[in-house]
């Protein structure tokens, strides 16, 4: 190894600090699940209560519990990608929730996070972001 290589460790990227990403597979069409993630009860699991996803470019958004943001682009049957900041975080993240075609009657559900802090944040987003996935799941279920 050269002294000007440097191992970038998992998770970390040169522009957009530390990143996280959780997928999953579901047998819905994308049609069904952009509209469920984007309904109230959707919008509950990922975002949190209190707010609706607002398409709106900069349109500001706070949760029950305190986590902020803004909207930063919102296309129709596609993504939402806005700012996400807990109450108790000195900084904000970007978040974006996808829904992807996986083939017919499939899609694929994806949540990506940038701009954490730290690998330690990164680990505890990762958890965080399971337990979305596997919740909206759940719901998009009993739909």
């Amino acid at each position: 190894m050269s002294d000007g290589w440097k191992r970038r460790e998992v998770g970390r990227t040169r522009d957009a600090g530390w990143q996280i990403g959780v997928s999953k597979t579901v047998d819905r069409p994308v049609d069904e699940v952009w509209a469920f993630i984007t309904s109230p009860a959707g919008v509950a699991i990922w975002l949190g209560e209190g707010v609706t996803v607002l398409s709106e470019q900069g349109a500001g958004y706070e949760t029950t519990t305190g986590v902020r943001g803004e909207t930063r682009s919102f296309r129709e049957l596609d993504r939402v990608r806005l700012t996400w900041q807990p109450p108790d975080w000195s900084h904000d993240t970007t978040l974006q929730l996808a829904v992807r075609s996986a083939g017919a009657g499939r899609a694929m559900l994806v949540v990506h996070q940038e701009r954490l802090a730290d690998a330690s944040e990164r680990e505890r987003q990762r958890r965080h972001w399971r337990g979305v996935i596997t919740a909206l799941v759940a719901a998009l279920a009993e739909v």
